[in-house]
């Protein structure tokens, strides 16, 4: 979302923010306010520019030019920012300051044809968004769990068992890519426990370096950080507890953006719902749990057996077996306790989806070479 913009960019974006010219000024009110179906944020750090407006969902820049940028030295200096942004897949289109004083509602019009036209070409190039998009890339979903921007796994949801097995994610997300992999798995285990997300820059670098199709979750809280993770370049944003806690707002989040954008996460403890990093064990079966959401919209559940996790000891077969009969048209992906090519293949033949693997594939009890059966 940000491309490596360093602090000095965040603060002059900060600084101009609060600045604005009027022409910047009129014509956010009508962004804000003209329901253009995408959300732009005003005065946003983009590599070692600060644009504008911005919306990352569609990469699309709207500049505002004053009479400077009639200058020959300007007019260069303009050219190579269109240049770098366009390196960065960002499109851009600008408008005058007479244009947006002159004729603001021709201009909503143009930035409407705009937004509909590359709205267009991401629908057709192939939404990941869904449950058929996504069931169609793989049934091996690679996970990378995040503490201090390294690649971690902890043994039943404990912090102070922690295994660190990279330094850089980015370096495990391109080996998983270059085995034809599809799909990951992202963990923000700092915003888990921070009760806000934390490590989005993790997953802004492999968003932008690898073609995976990435679900991202811990620590959303807020709507804030809903937009911050798909911004930032996730497919999905993983939903869980806040499912259990606060039925409400994610519910809101479902209707706002598209149920098939978000992963429900279901941590269950004989066949009960469990909350606060495992500890707390609701009175919700789990089948009330996953029925309610499913006829709310969501495509796609995955499933922890809490007992099972980080543990290699076999998945919960059984669980997903009761799920699968209760709940016929179920997507249902398999986590925890994966230890071995057998256990996927009973995964695929009681009926799962999917199934997310971690530390099987740390520990290497399955290779790169194993998972590419399933891809």
């Amino acid at each position: 979302m940000f491309y490596g913009a360093s602090h000095l960019i965040f603060q002059k974006a900060e600084e101009l923010r609060n600045r604005c010219t009027p022409a910047e000024e009129c014509l956010w009110e009508y962004i804000r306010d003209s329901n253009l179906g995408v959300k732009f944020r005003r005065q946003h750090p983009c590599a070692i520019y600060v644009l504008d407006f911005y919306c990352h969902e569609i990469k699309l820049c709207i500049e505002i030019d004053g009479s400077i940028h009639q200058q020959e030295d300007v007019k260069q200096n303009d050219k190579r920012r269109e240049q770098l942004l366009a390196e960065l897949g960002i499109n851009i289109i600008r408008f005058s300051n007479d244009e947006v004083f002159q004729n603001t509602i021709n201009i909503i019009q143009k930035i409407q044809i705009k937004i509909n036209q590359l709205q267009t070409v991401r629908v057709s190039s192939g939404s990941p968004s869904g449950a058929g998009g996504l069931k169609a890339h793989g049934f091996i979903i690679p996970a990378i769990d995040i503490i201090d921007g390294k690649c971690v796994r902890l043994t039943q949801g404990d912090y102070t068992r922690k295994s660190v097995y990279y330094d850089h994610p980015l370096e495990v997300a391109l080996m998983f890519e270059d085995a034809g992999i599809k799909r990951l798995h992202l963990v923000d285990l700092d915003g888990a426990k921070a009760g806000a997300v934390k490590n989005w820059k993790v997953l802004e670098t492999i968003a932008g370096k690898t073609k995976l199709i990435i679900d991202f979750g811990g620590g959303i809280k807020t709507e804030d950080d809903v937009n911050i993770v798909f911004e930032s370049g996730a497919a999905l944003a993983t939903i869980g507890s806040m499912a259990v806690k606060d039925e409400a707002t994610f519910v809101s989040w479902l209707q706002q953006f598209g149920a098939d954008k978000f992963l429900l996460g279901a941590d269950v403890k004989g066949e009960k719902i469990t909350v606060g990093g495992w500890l707390e064990t609701t009175d919700t079966w789990v089948y009330d749990f996953m029925r309610n959401y499913l006829e709310k919209g969501v495509q796609q559940i995955f499933c922890t057996d809490v007992s099972k996790d980080g543990k290699l000891e076999g998945p919960s077969l059984e669980l997903y077996k009761n799920i699968i009969s209760e709940i016929p048209s179920i997507n249902l992906i398999a986590s925890g306790g994966v230890s071995s090519m057998d256990d996927l293949f009973k995964l695929q033949e009681i009926g799962c989806t999917g199934a997310i693997v971690g530390k099987a594939i740390y520990e290497n009890h399955l290779s790169l070479e194993d998972l590419k059966q399933f891809v």
